[in-house]
């Protein structure tokens, strides 16, 4: 027992120092640190999958300690609630089972409520940042519209004493309006996708490794409780509302969104997996939403369209039963 703990504390104490590097790195202010910022994740729901949420919870916890050490007790908390936790949390839902039978069988943690959570933790993720800047939405707006107009001064070289030009535009005001209304449940959007991106690539780290309890999941037979389809609505028209409650709203409506897009390509994998064609049908599908961006809405009306009418089991049935072996 005692071996057991102090392997988890050494693979932990190891996954936290890169995690808080990968953290800190956002502070150089390169481009390419963006991209490692967003991996912060990754270490801890390795160790979370590979060895234990107990190994988890001390990389979160190492992490966040040495960002203090190194850079202030501010990186404490901000680290713990936008990286450590949210990450373990992932990581232990993961592997959290129950038994399913008499022969030792084991049901694990559906795949669909862990996507849920997801998007349920961007939200919240986002919502933590948001307070930051103000406590009303006029505040909040204001310091957005402040930060971008200073971000896109210092790309465009245009003093603050000047009127900003961008391009073609005739009016960088209107521009600016539409970036602060759009940045938040952007923002919520990127970080649920970053969250799912971490659990799926640190899950085939760890099955790579053979230490992965866990079956790997038929990622075509995702399905989402429907009280999510209920919370997306109530989500969707509280974003209407006025004042910070809107703004609120709006983010766990754009991480859902995002969660049922990813609910959208299970159906999509599901309803194509007896036809010849279907590498061409889903590497064209993947390849236009890389390269357009737009398709994603396809995929989402898909996955809503699955959760009302259930096309995978229609489609299904219209197959019919397979063929007897000759």
């Amino acid at each position: 027992m005692t071996r057991f703990w102090l392997q988890i504390g050494l693979v932990g104490l190891g996954a936290g120092a890169c995690s808080a590097l990968l953290f800190a790195s956002m502070l150089s202010g390169s481009i390419v640190s963006v991209g490692l910022f967003y991996l912060s994740p990754l270490p801890i729901l390795i160790v979370a999958l590979g060895w234990s949420h107990w190994a988890g919870l001390v990389a979160a916890l190492a992490a966040a300690l040495g960002l203090t050490f190194a850079f202030g007790p501010f990186y404490f908390l901000a680290f713990l609630i936008c990286i450590g936790v949210p990450a373990w949390w992932l990581g232990y839902l993961a592997m959290l089972a129950r038994p399913a039978g008499p022969a030792d069988e084991l049901e694990w943690y559906p795949l669909g409520r862990l996507v849920v959570w997801g998007a349920v933790l961007g939200a919240l993720m986002t919502l933590v940042a948001l307070s930051q800047l103000g406590s009303d939405k006029a505040t909040i707006q204001a310091t957005l519209r402040d930060a971008i107009e200073r971000m896109l001064r210092a790309q465009t070289q245009i003093p603050a004493d000047k009127p900003l030009v961008l391009g073609g535009l005739s009016d960088a005001g209107a521009f600016i309006d539409i970036l602060v209304a759009v940045m938040p449940p952007a923002a919520a959007a990127l970080t649920t996708v970053t969250q799912l991106f971490n659990l799926w690539l640190a899950a085939r780290v760890v099955r790579i490794s053979g230490r992965l309890k866990r079956p790997w999941p038929d990622l075509a037979a995702m399905r989402f409780p429907l009280a999510t389809l209920v919370a997306l609505a109530a989500a969707t028209a509280g974003s209407f509302l006025p004042g910070i409650v809107g703004i609120a709203a709006a983010l766990p409506a754009a991480s859902l969104l995002v969660a049922y897009a990813a609910l959208g390509f299970a159906v999509l994998h599901g309803i194509t997996r007896h036809l010849p064609s279907r590498g061409v049908v889903l590497f064209g599908t993947y390849a236009a939403v890389a390269v357009f961006g737009w398709p994603i809405l396809l995929m989402t009306l898909l996955g809503l369209i699955d959760t009302a009418l259930d096309l995978r089991r229609r489609v299904a049935a219209l197959r019919g039963p397979p063929a007897p072996l000759a």
